[in-house]
């Protein structure tokens, strides 16, 4: 009987395993809101760390986060490095790009709990009397996080995230307007 459940125990973990190998090397997440407000009220909101960590969800979720600014209020070269006491994790985001009134461009990289490296985007459109913000993050996804991505779905849960961050900034923007 015990070599029959450690056959099927053993079964079950090369299934996950293979399952895990098949799945994608590359993940991409994205969601959009649309606020009442031009990009260039919305545009500080993002390049410049300080107020992007207003209505970032993973710094609000976070209150025990310490944190660094380091080099410039805005634009590329302005990094926080934080080192959270929950869900946040520990690393360091860093602006990479911006284009005035249309585009931030972010690197992501986390120490902890997983090791990881991801691009952000902030897409800014105009469109009649709102701007529609997008916000993007791409990376590659290690053999492990393959495994976590057959019992999660990293886009409901990053997505959830993501959408919640969007409306802090909806708030935020139309409010201060």
């Amino acid at each position: 009987m015990f070599e029959i459940v450690a056959l099927l125990v053993l079964s079950a973990v090369g299934g996950v395993l293979v399952a895990a190998s098949l799945g994608p090397n590359n993940f991409r997440i994205h969601r959009s809101a649309y606020i009442r407000a031009r990009p260039e009220h919305i545009y500080p909101l993002i390049n410049d760390l300080r107020a992007f960590n207003r209505w970032n969800p993973f710094a609000r979720k976070d209150p025990k986060m310490q944190g660094n600014y380091l080099g410039p209020a805005e634009g590329p070269g302005a990094m926080y490095d934080f080192k959270g006491s929950g869900h946040s994790g520990e690393g360091s985001i860093e602006i990479v790009a911006s284009k005035p009134t249309a585009e931030v461009t972010m690197q992501l990289n986390m120490r902890k709990p997983m090791k990881a490296q991801n691009l952000i985007v902030f897409s800014l459109t105009p469109a009649e009397d709102t701007t529609e913000v997008t916000w993007l993050m791409q990376g590659k996804v290690p053999f492990m996080g393959k495994v976590l991505h057959l019992l999660f779905s990293m886009d409901k849960m990053c997505g959830r995230d993501f959408e919640s961050g969007l409306a802090n900034l909806k708030i935020i923007a139309e409010q201060t307007r």
